[in-house]
């Protein structure tokens, strides 16, 4: 039995349907182009202020880049809106997943660094999973609530997409093209660096991809990079001060500075750095300092922690920093530093620090470069504007980077001449010269902090002290840089103490002025700071006192000297080259992977390392060697 016709449908209800039809298409085609428009309203709504001054080749950049960002938004959005098959559930995924990671998580990176995640910051974070999972550790509930809306207004527009685009079997080519575009936004360069021309979704793609052919290849222990720190519980530390209360500490911490290039002692006839020089005329200088290392995240956790770098990565994640004793000794405190807390994804190590206070290099300049960092000026401003806010007695860090490679040079203040960029082995000098004047006007921005805490009421109650986290290299034994070595150009810093009237003892400034020659190291100065703020003796602080294996330079000179590690490759930052040592007093034992022997020097009678000694006469050292370091560098 045959089922009755259908009642033929009236001309009028013909129309209406036609029309229907013909808005759900037009509706249909607006809501390919949606997500375009919601990833360019999002970037206006994080840097809409910086869109505004695109010009030129600029605006035709970002341009392109809202073409692939439109073409592959709308092509998955059209594969995962038909209704029926398989495929359409991947699409779906796909778009979700993304739209959440790339447009999410933008917007949680840009909260942080004030930049976009880009293909220079994956690769400085070279250890990408173990970065991820420790970045989602430390932040997991801002993570998700960056990444959240995109994800459930990714699963609307699919939503949607399947009553109103509802895509044709004749155009299924077009779903095949959306697996085309999404390989596609993984290889197509775009701006990514300074000026960030380009939506953050397709500096997303970008950065992703160029990180996955990066891993593609064999790991190396160049991948690791500073973590999440878990420090355990410091108790509560009451200073014990002989002169009452204990002064303010502001330890200006500078980057890649040589020991003959910054003024340690005062000299009237300084040149590189002049400002800082005539500022504190009556400075105790440490002519002799020494890093532990010549890598930035290595010897901040020497400094910091007073361990040496060849400590576990559990001891050196775990072990209390001086922000933690200061703060749990009811000190004020703050770190600000231009370096760069996307390089190597650095924020973890300094991010859960006690501080009242802190910034880094987006905070300063939202653009700032990921090696110069932000401008150390900026950092002298800020650092001067909250200094003034902090309650005596404090602890800070002033933490300047712009002597860093490429090195931040004022053209129009560069004394030093010949002066090049180039690293060419016969312009050396020249380029040596050049970092010169980087020096230079890292002085100005030094003093110009220096000046200021002087100048205020609490400045007589401030010792200042100065280091540099190593040195840089010139050719002196055929590198160029730093991380390299352990030679004298690479870890002989420079390092003063300027203490005003009453913030020491007589007897603390005579056993200092005493220290002016000696071979000192970096794990000297971490006892040293703890004794400054009165918490060296508190019995809370043995414990960690029995790790450390400084002494504080206001008290008498240890009987015999200690044989210390130095390495630049540690459980906080993996090596390229492997090269390590041990130094005992001016005794210095060293090598690197490729040399056949241990070199031996002896840096007081001769500081340019030009005669090596022998094994022999570092015949106690390279026993230590073989039990702290397994052996020679070169053979394994």
């Amino acid at each position: 039995m045959s089922s009755p016709a259908s009642p033929p449908l009236s001309p009028a209800r013909i129309r209406r349907l036609r029309t229907l039809a013909r808005v759900r298409a037009r509706l249909g085609r607006a809501l390919l182009l949606l997500p375009l428009v919601g990833v360019v309203v999002v970037d206006v709504w994080l840097r809409g202020d910086r869109l505004a001054t695109l010009r030129g080749k600029y605006i035709a950049s970002y341009a392109a880049a809202m073409l692939e960002s439109g073409l592959l938004w709308g092509l998955l959005l059209y594969a995962a809106s038909r209704r029926r098959g398989g495929f359409r559930w991947v699409a779906a995924t796909a778009f979700s997943l993304l739209a959440a990671l790339s447009i999410g998580g933008q917007v949680y990176f840009h909260r942080q660094y004030a930049t976009y995640l880009n293909l220079d910051a994956t690769l400085f974070g070279a250890s990408f999973r173990e970065s991820i999972f420790s970045q989602f550790r430390a932040d997991a509930a801002h993570f998700l609530v960056s990444v959240a809306p995109p994800f459930l207004t990714a699963m609307t527009l699919v939503w949607l997409g399947r009553r109103l685009v509802r895509p044709s079997r004749r155009r299924a080519p077009l779903s095949v093209a959306a697996v085309a575009a999404v390989f596609a936004a993984f290889l197509i360069p775009c701006s990514y660096r300074t000026v960030q021309a380009s939506t953050p979704d397709v500096i997303y793609f970008h950065a992703v991809g160029g990180l996955l052919r990066e891993l593609s290849g064999e790991r190396t222990t160049a991948q690791i990079r500073p973590g999440l720190r878990t420090p355990l519980p410091v108790p509560a530390l009451v200073p014990s001060s002989p002169l009452g209360a204990p002064p303010n500490v502001l330890f200006v911490l500078t980057e890649s500075v040589r020991a003959d290039v910054a003024c340690s002692v005062y000299s009237p006839a300084c040149a590189a750095t002049p400002e800082v020089n005539a500022l504190l005329p009556d400075r105790l200088p440490l002519t002799r300092m020494h890093s532990n290392s010549s890598t930035t995240a290595i010897e901040l956790a020497v400094l910091w922690s007073g361990l040496e770098p060849t400590r576990s990565r559990e001891e050196l994640h775990s072990a209390p920093l001086l922000f933690e004793y200061a703060h749990a000794a009811g000190l004020d405190t703050a770190y600000w530093t231009s370096h760069h807390m996307m390089f190597a994804n650095s924020r973890l190590w300094v991010q859960d620090l006690p501080t009242r206070f802190q910034c880094g290099a987006t905070d300063l300049d939202p653009l700032a470069d990921m090696d110069l960092g932000g401008d150390d000026f900026l950092l002298a401003e800020r650092a001067s504007r909250e200094v003034d806010e902090l309650r005596e007695p404090f602890f800070a860090i002033a933490h300047f980077g712009n002597t860093h490679v490429p090195y931040w040079v004022d053209p129009d203040d560069a004394p030093f001449a010949p002066s090049l960029e180039s690293k060419d082995p016969s312009d050396n000098e020249a380029y040596r010269n050049f970092y010169k004047n980087a020096v230079h006007r890292q002085d100005q921005a030094i003093a110009k902090l220096i000046r200021h805490v002087r100048s205020r009421p609490f400045g007589e109650r401030t010792i200042i002290v100065f280091t540099s986290d190593h040195g840089e290299g010139f050719r002196e034994h055929g590198q160029l840089g730093h991380t390299v070595s352990i030679l004298e150009e690479e870890i002989h810093v420079p390092a003063f103490v300027d203490a005003p009237n009453g913030t020491l003892t007589a007897a603390q400034r005579s056993q200092l002025a005493a220290a002016r020659d000696r071979v000192v190291f970096h794990t000297d100065l971490t006892p040293t700071l703890l004794d400054v703020m009165g918490l060296l003796d508190a019995p809370e602080l043995a414990p960690f006192r029995a790790s450390m294996v400084g002494s504080s330079l206001l008290r008498a000179a240890p009987a015999e000297p200690p044989t210390l590690a130095l390495t630049n490759c540690s459980g906080v930052w993996g090596c390229a080259l492997r090269n390590w040592g041990m130094m005992k007093g001016p005794l210095k034992l060293e090598a690197r992977e490729w040399d056949r022997d241990w070199h031996c020097f002896d840096v007081v009678a001769d500081p340019l390392e030009k005669t090596d000694l022998g094994p022999g006469a570092c015949a106690e050292l390279a026993a230590r060697a073989e039990i702290v370091h397994g052996g020679h560098p070169g053979a394994r």
